[in-house]
C-alpha cells in the first residue's frame, strides 16, 4: 500500500487545541489522507470531529479512539452513520476498549473480558450500520431488545438509511490477541506505541487474525494507521526531552501496577526495567524523575526526534513496517516538514 498521512489532534487540555482547525486544514491543503480526534475522560471525540470535519471536503474523519465504554453499540452505531451522512462518506470509526481506570472509574462499566466484549460491540455495531433486518441480539454483554424491565421492548432498524452499508472500524489495540482481533473482525488497527523492532511480532499477531476471518484477501486492504511522535531539532536528546513525560505517563501512570497494557508493551520491546523504575517513580508522584530515567535509546525505539536529515534516514525503517497511515501532530508550521519527510520521495 502507498504510505498516507493523518494529522491527529489528540486530547484536549483545558480547552480545544489552539490552532487546530488551521492545522487541519494546512493539512488538508498538504495533501493529508485523514485528521483524528481522542477521548479519553474529558473532551468527546465526535463532537470535535463533526465541527472540523465541516471545515473540510476530502479528508477522512477517524476517531482515534471512540470509547466503547461511554456508548451502548446503538448510539455509536447512529453517531457513525449520522457524521458518514454529513461528510459525505468520510468517516471512520475508530474504538477501543481503554483501561479498568477509564472505564470503571470514569464511564461506570464493567472492564472485564475486554475482547470479548469487543466482538459483540463490532458485530452489533455492523448490524445496525448494514440495516439488512431488525436488531436482535443476545449475548454476554448486550441484550437487544433488553430482556426485563417493561417487557415491551421488540427488534428495531434505523430510522435513517446509511451512506454506506459498511463504514470502516478500526480498532486501537496494544496486546497481542487485540492486534490479532483488529485483523480479524476490523478494517484497521491503530496502534499507540509502535516500534519498528516489533514489526515481525506485530505481523505474525495480524496473521493469526486475517486466518481466522476467513477473508483470504483480508491482508491487502487492512489499514494500520500508527500514531508517530517527529520531533525535529538540531539535538536529538533535547527533543527526547520532549517525548519523555508522555513515555513516562503511558507507561508509569496509566492504569494500576499490575494492570497497565502500555507498561507491558515497553516490557516486549525489552525496557522492563526502565518501565518499572519509571512506574515507582511516577507513583510515588515524582513525575519529573520519571521521565528523566527513560533513555534516549528507548525514545527512539517509538519516536522520530533530532535533525531532520536524521528523521528522513530513521523513517526508511519506518516505511518498510506494516503502517500504512502515519498518524503526526504538532503545530501548522511543522506540517509541511512532516509531508516533505513522509509523503516524498
Amino acid at each position: 500500500m502507498t504510505i498516507k498521512l493523518g494529522y491527529n489532534t489528540g486530547y484536549w487540555g483545558s480547552g480545544p487545541p489552539a490552532g487546530a482547525l488551521d492545522s487541519i486544514q494546512e493539512a488538508e491543503r498538504l495533501g493529508f489522507d485523514s485528521i483524528w480526534t481522542a477521548e479519553a475522560y474529558g473532551s468527546d471525540c465526535l463532537t470535535p470531529l463533526a465541527w472540523w470535519g465541516a471545515h473540510t471536503s476530502s479528508v477522512k474523519l477517524g476517531t482515534a479512539i471512540t470509547q466503547m465504554s461511554a456508548r451502548t453499540p446503538a448510539a455509536t452505531a447512529m453517531a457513525a452513520m449520522t457524521i458518514d451522512h454529513l461528510s459525505g462518506g468520510r468517516f471512520i470509526l475508530g474504538l477501543g476498549a481503554s483501561g479498568p481506570q477509564v472505564v470503571e472509574g470514569w464511564y461506570g462499566q464493567p472492564y472485564p473480558k475486554p475482547l470479548a466484549r469487543t466482538r459483540e460491540y463490532v458485530e452489533i455495531v455492523r448490524s445496525i450500520i448494514r440495516r439488512d433486518q431488525p436488531v436482535s441480539h443476545h449475548g454476554e454483554f448486550y441484550n437487544m431488545p433488553y430482556v426485563g424491565g417493561a417487557g415491551i421492548g421488540k427488534p428495531l432498524k434505523s430510522t435513517i438509511h446509511p451512506l454506506r452499508a459498511e463504514i470502516p472500524i478500526y480498532l486501537g489495540a496494544e496486546g497481542p490477541k487485540n492486534v490479532a482481533l483488529s485483523a480479524e473482525i476490523c478494517d484497521g488497527w491503530l496502534p499507540l506505541f509502535f516500534s519498528p523492532k516489533e514489526d515481525t511480532f506485530y505481523r505474525n499477531c495480524l496473521a493469526q487474525g486475517f486466518a481466522a476471518s476467513g477473508d483470504a484477501n483480508k491482508a491487502d486492504r487492512f489499514e494500520v494507521a500508527s500514531t508517530v511522535m517527529i520531533v525535529p531539532g538540531a539535538d536529538a536528546e533535547q527533543c527526547a526531552d520532549l517525548v519523555r513525560p508522555f513515555l513516562a505517563l503511558y507507561a508509569g501512570g496509566m492504569g494500576a501496577r499490575d494492570v497497565n497494557f502500555h507498561f507491558e508493551v515497553f516490557a516486549r520491546m525489552g525496557y522492563e526495567d526502565v518501565a518499572l523504575k519509571v512506574q515507582d517513580l511516577y507513583l510515588q508522584g515524582k513525575k519529573a524523575e520519571a521521565a528523566a530515567a527513560i533513555p534516549l535509546a528507548m525514545v527512539q525505539d517509538v519516536a522520530l526526534v533530532g535533525p531532520p536529515d536524521k528523521i528522513k534516514d530513521e523513517l526508511q525503517l519506518w516505511k518498510e513496517t506494516c503502517i500504512t497511515t502515519f498518524l503526526v501532530s504538532g503545530p501548522k508550521e511543522v506540517l509541511p516538514l512532516y509531508a516533505d519527510l513522509i509523503l516524498g520521495a
